[in-house]
């Protein structure tokens, strides 16, 4: 997990084994980003991971992993007190 400060944002980068990187970008103080990164990896082992069709190098195009990672950034705002813009 690596996580980068400055000019009023954060980034943290949560690398897998096999070399997959998630990137999330948040306010400073928003709390529990590597826990927010690693439920994302879970979501993409569930639904991408699984698709037949899915090669490790092909973007991410699952509907069902677009919206469990929506609903789980909105339960992470909820919990933080922030909001995003759409």
């Amino acid at each position: 997990m690596h996580m980068v400060e400055g000019n009023g944002i954060v980034m943290c980068c949560f690398q897998t084994r096999t070399g997959v990187k998630f990137v999330i970008t948040a306010e400073p103080g928003t709390s529990n980003l590597d826990q927010i990164l690693r439920e994302v990896y879970v979501l993409y082992s569930e639904c991408a991971l699984k698709d037949p069709f899915y090669e490790l190098d092909m973007p991410i195009r699952c509907e069902l992993f677009t919206t469990a990672v929506d609903s789980l950034i909105q339960r992470a705002e909820r919990s933080n007190g922030t909001s995003r813009s759409r």
